[in-house]
């Protein structure tokens, strides 16, 4: 695996992430005040699971990436190993 670094001021070199940001930061995080880590985990899992696996994606032929998942054999992609509860961010001073 290597690590790719978008060049500054290139954003259209991950359109995909780009669209993705956005939509979420509209949708979700300028949507909510969020008063607690915890209201924050529950408001964006259930953004999450709504963006997999209810709405249909205009570029997946009207289709939910979950959809898209199971029928090439890969819903373990979107299955989560692990919370963001247990992910410790401990090398910049920050606990998820």
């Amino acid at each position: 695996m290597e690590v790719h670094y978008m060049a500054p001021g290139k954003l259209n070199q991950n359109a995909f992430v780009e669209s993705f940001n956005g939509r979420l930061r509209d949708e979700c995080l300028n949507e909510t005040l969020f008063t607690s880590m915890a209201q924050a985990r529950a408001v964006l899992a259930a953004w999450r699971q709504d963006y997999n696996t209810i709405r249909p994606h205009s570029k997946l032929g009207g289709l939910t990436p979950a959809e898209i998942a199971r029928r090439r054999g890969l819903w373990h992609a979107l299955t989560p190993i692990a919370t963001t509860s247990t992910i410790s961010h401990q090398s910049r001073g920050l606990t998820v």
